[in-house]
């Protein structure tokens, strides 16, 4: 379901996949996945990609949800020579500008000392294969964190729109989101990353009522 904001409209089209439109008629992606996808759309002015999981980084996906003139933009560690496309490289960490949007990229991984690490004890995203981004929209923020752990350098982040994993296993759990979202004071909280596939099935509704107690508004989009 669609969320309107400041006039942005939000829609999860699945999984981690976002569909952003300004009120002017200016369309983003994020790391749109083809397996929760309809169809072509075809209509978007400029895509993101934060990093190279198959979840994320889809080079049919982008083709089928790019404009004929859309600009992509993806995380310079990934390797793009698949894409049909010019790519504007985004820094592990730094400011770049896409379409006319001063996009600000920062570090996105798991704590190799936490939880969320596989079988051999290496965690599911190491330090330097994902980045998050915070968009400055028409006065609005909004901050994409991307697969990762609530860590000390996003102490520092404050965003109006805060769209933050929950699903656990991969990424931070529900209850390490909320705490983020805590830390970030947005206005509005849509999580994603969750329910996809067992390993990240949770409890949104709960992740939801956490927040809303401390007067923070989530909508689960």
């Amino acid at each position: 379901m669609p969320v309107d904001d400041e006039g942005l409209t939000f829609e999860r089209i699945g999984h981690a996949s976002v569909r952003l439109e300004t009120e002017n008629g200016t369309v983003i992606y994020v790391d749109p996945w083809g397996e929760v996808l309809e169809g072509a759309p075809g209509d978007g002015d400029v895509v993101f990609v934060t990093h190279d999981d198959y979840d994320h980084y889809d080079p049919d996906a982008i083709e089928a949800v790019a404009g004929s003139d859309a600009t992509v933009a993806v995380y310079e560690g990934v390797d793009t020579t698949a894409l049909a496309f010019d790519v504007v490289d985004l820094p592990l960490e730094g400011e770049t500008t896409v379409a006319g949007i001063d996009v600000r990229t920062v570090p996105a991984y798991n704590d190799p000392e936490g939880e969320h690490v596989d079988d051999d004890e290496n965690p599911f995203h190491a330090e330097g294969e994902v980045i998050g981004l915070l968009l400055p929209i028409d006065g609005t923020t909004v901050f994409f964190p991307s697969d990762t752990d609530f860590l000390a350098h996003h102490e520092s982040i404050s965003a109006d729109v805060f769209v933050p994993p929950i699903g656990g296993h991969f990424t931070m759990d529900r209850q390490e989101a909320a705490d983020f979202a805590r830390s970030v004071d947005p206005d509005l909280v849509l999580p994603e990353h969750y329910d996809t596939f067992e390993p990240i099935e949770t409890d949104a509704e709960a992740f939801a009522d956490d927040l809303e107690a401390d007067g923070i508004r989530v909508e689960l989009f």
